[in-house]
């Protein structure tokens, strides 16, 4: 999604939590990647593979200048022909440690498995961020975590768009402190989208 249709995004949900929470989130995860320098590995569900939320950040990686934003995506289902970037289990998670990240999208419970795993990754000292449904276990193992339920006035499609920009808008400063292309972008979408002044 480009900077135009999340500046929109943005102002059809201005007046709820979700574009503040977004921004809150997204920050927790910069901060969680950058300076920890061992990767983001991202995990769905069984039933749910974060794919569209792995693009974006692969995109908001490049555009921002951090390389770190960059995940790796955990399958479930690894066949033997896969490409190595798609060749990821989630045998991963269990030895991410300290230093690691790692942010699993759960719109419902993950197996126990999983759970196990990104159990053991907390303990060996990785970081756990969640963008989940509001199970109560998944909540207890993340440091930092974005629930969408089922009664929210968006879905987590809608969430991870405003999470994976606010992650890349705030990148590493250009040297010279100049802003990039992409950030005068975002600018001028949120002028452009912005209600014209009232006249008295």
């Amino acid at each position: 999604m480009d900077a135009v249709r999340v500046a929109l995004l943005r102002e059809v949900l201005a007046g709820t939590r979700w574009p503040q929470d977004a921004r809150r989130f997204a920050l927790a995860l910069r901060t969680s990647v950058v300076p920890r320098g061992g990767g983001l590995l991202l995990a769905g569900t069984e039933a749910y593979e974060p794919w569209h939320l792995a693009a974006h950040l692969s995109d908001e990686s490049a555009w921002s200048g951090l390389p770190e934003l960059a995940p790796t995506l955990v399958r479930h289902r690894v066949a033997a022909g896969d490409p190595a970037h798609l060749a990821v289990g989630p045998d991963r998670i269990a030895a991410a440690g300290r230093g690691g990240t790692v942010l699993l999208v759960a719109p419902e419970r993950p197996d126990e498995g999983l759970l196990e795993r990104v159990r053991d990754a907390r303990r060996a000292g990785a970081r756990v961020l969640t963008l989940d449904g509001g199970d109560p276990e998944v909540g207890g193992l993340a440091h930092e975590s974005l629930v969408v339920g089922g009664d929210d006035d968006v879905d987590l499609d809608i969430v991870q768009h405003l999470v994976s920009a606010a992650a890349g808008e705030n990148g590493r400063p250009p040297a010279g402190g100049r802003r990039t292309f992409r950030d005068r972008l975002s600018g001028l979408a949120d002028r452009l989208t912005q209600p014209p002044p009232a006249r008295w």
